[in-house]
């Protein structure tokens, strides 16, 4: 439990993070990866700090994942095994990425000849070599190669293709968002398809050492899908109001907070925390569309309705007790990952109450 008085001088809004928690939820994926012979290499996006990244390692974790070269670059300082999941199309992206796997081993996800080409093309030319693991789209419909078939005609040409080689498989299944074992249906497809790739290859003389999915809310169903050799959730870390609606955790899960104040009253029915869409963001919660932009914690009755730059707007006409002019309140955002990357430095409370800033290292690194 977080002492109020160590936060009192600390200005708001500010991102609060409670160290023990973070802890707690490192070692939960840690035990669980290793009871069910699973690599963790989660996702920096979420947090996008060398502490935490180094954290991350000490816990167990096999490597990083990343979305883009600038986050890999400065993961790169702490970390010699990374991903980036992301289809590195351009001949900026792919000379960058290959220059850095001159230093790291470097994989990365693709759905196209197009970015297998631009990869290969880059690394060539700096005498490296990139790692390939071909996206294949299990449900999300956002990325990925469609078939099986595809598959298999893309893996051929990465193996045709010098200067970069094929480790394997990426999947994710960001699409699942039903609770515990009410995801087997849908994680047992998942499977299927996944099986179905990996024999198609096999016929044909190609291995995928590598099969790499996972997402947060399917993070502890993983072993439903047996081909799995390793996970990358990300929200893990921290939680938010996704995943508790979601009911992947519980509020005492949750280990990243915005600490507001209230700086108006002067609507009736109404109250403004200095916290608008520059530190909420304006995702609506996945699993709750309508519960608002993130939940005070101190006032769960009371709702963000509307979000601003600088003003977050709350209904208070639903509380029993209304929050007072100049009252601190903490809120747990819908979408951590957002707000993270909106933040120069967070603050983290250790077990002892001590308050230290950290750095958000790769803030802002989003090409």
């Amino acid at each position: 439990m977080i002492d109020p008085s160590v936060l009192a001088e600390i200005p708001t809004p500010a991102l609060v993070l409670n160290g023990p928690v973070v802890q707690r939820n490192l070692q939960r994926l840690a035990n669980y990866a290793s009871e069910h012979n699973l690599k963790v290499r989660p996702h920096t996006k979420t947090h996008k700090s060398l502490l935490l990244a180094q954290m991350q390692l000490e816990s167990g974790a096999k490597g990083l994942t990343v979305a883009k070269w600038g986050e890999a670059e400065v993961m790169a300082e702490v970390c010699d095994d990374l991903l980036l999941a992301y289809p590195a199309l351009d001949r900026w992206r792919a000379s960058h990425l290959a220059g850095l796997a001159q230093r790291v081993t470097l994989h990365v996800a693709v759905d196209s000849t197009a970015v297998v080409d631009a990869l290969a093309e880059g690394a060539r030319e700096a005498g490296s070599t990139i790692g390939i693991l071909l996206d294949l789209d299990v449900g999300m419909g956002r990325t990925g190669v469609q078939s099986p078939q595809a598959a298999l005609q893309l893996a051929q040409h990465v193996e045709r293709t010098p200067g970069v080689y094929l480790n394997g498989l990426l999947c994710y299944p960001g699409h699942i968002w039903s609770m515990g074992d009410e995801q087997v249906a849908a994680l047992q497809m998942v499977s299927h398809k996944l099986q179905e790739t990996v024999d198609l290859w096999s016929q044909s003389g190609l291995e995928a050492s590598i099969i790499s999915g996972g997402s947060t809310p399917t993070a502890y169903q993983s072993h439903q899908i047996p081909q799995l050799t390793e996970i990358r959730p990300g929200t893990y870390i921290f939680n938010d109001m996704n995943t508790v609606r979601g009911g992947f955790c519980t509020l005492e899960d949750c280990a990243a907070a915005i600490l507001c104040t209230v700086v108006s009253n002067a609507v009736p029915g109404q109250i403004v925390l200095d916290a608008g869409t520059k530190t909420l963001t304006s995702d609506r919660c996945i699993p709750a569309p309508d519960s608002g932009h993130g939940l005070i914690v101190e006032y769960p009755d009371a709702i963000i309705s509307k979000l601003s730059e600088e003003h977050g707007q709350v209904d208070v006409r639903q509380c029993e007790r209304i929050p007072q002019l100049g009252e601190r309140v903490t809120v747990i955002p819908n979408h951590i990952c957002p707000c993270i990357n909106l933040q120069t430095s967070v603050w983290w409370i250790d077990k002892e109450n001590t308050v230290t800033p950290i750095a958000i290292d790769a803030r802002g690194k989003i090409v």
